[in-house]
C-alpha cells in the first residue's frame, strides 16, 4: 500500500493577519462579531437582573449590590456602545444588502459614520439616563 506522505514547504502557507494591512471596513467587521458575542453575554446579564427581580428584594439587591459600582457601570455602559454600534453596522449592512455603498470610499466613509453614531448614541443615552434619573 502506498502511503500518503507530506512535503514540507511543497504546499503555499495560508496568510494570516500580520500579512494583511488592515483597513477600516476590516475592522469593523470583526467589531460587529465582537460585539454581537458581547450582546450575547449581556443578555445574560440581563436574564439574571430580571429573574432577580422576579424573585424579590433579598435577589433584587444582590444584583444592584453587585451593579451599582464602577466596574458594573463600566460594563452596563459597554454594552450599551455595544448595541449601538452592532445596530448602526447593521444598518449599515442592510444597505449594502441593496445594493448600495459597496465602493470602497462609501464603506470607509459609513463605517466612520457608524462610529459617529455609536459615540453619539452611548453618549447620549447616559446623559438621559442620568439627568433623568
Amino acid at each position: 500500500m502506498a502511503r500518503a506522505t507530506s512535503k514540507t514547504g511543497a504546499r503555499p502557507v495560508s496568510p494570516h493577519l500580520q500579512v494583511y494591512s488592515w483597513y477600516l471596513t476590516m475592522a469593523t467587521s470583526i467589531l460587529h462579531r465582537i460585539t454581537g458575542s458581547a450582546l450575547a453575554l449581556g443578555l445574560l446579564l440581563f436574564t439574571w437582573w430580571l429573574t432577580a427581580l422576579a424573585r424579590g428584594p433579598e435577589s433584587f439587591a444582590t444584583v444592584q449590590g453587585v451593579m451599582h459600582n464602577v466596574f458594573g457601570w463600566l460594563v452596563l455602559f459597554g454594552f450599551t456602545a455595544a448595541l449601538f454600534y452592532h445596530t448602526a453596522n447593521g444598518v449599515r449592512h442592510l444597505v449594502w444588502d441593496a445594493g448600495y455603498g459597496l465602493d470602497k470610499e462609501t464603506a470607509r466613509q459609513s463605517g466612520i459614520w457608524t462610529f459617529a453614531a455609536t459615540g453619539v448614541l452611548t453618549v447620549g443615552f447616559w446623559l438621559v439616563v442620568f439627568l433623568v434619573a
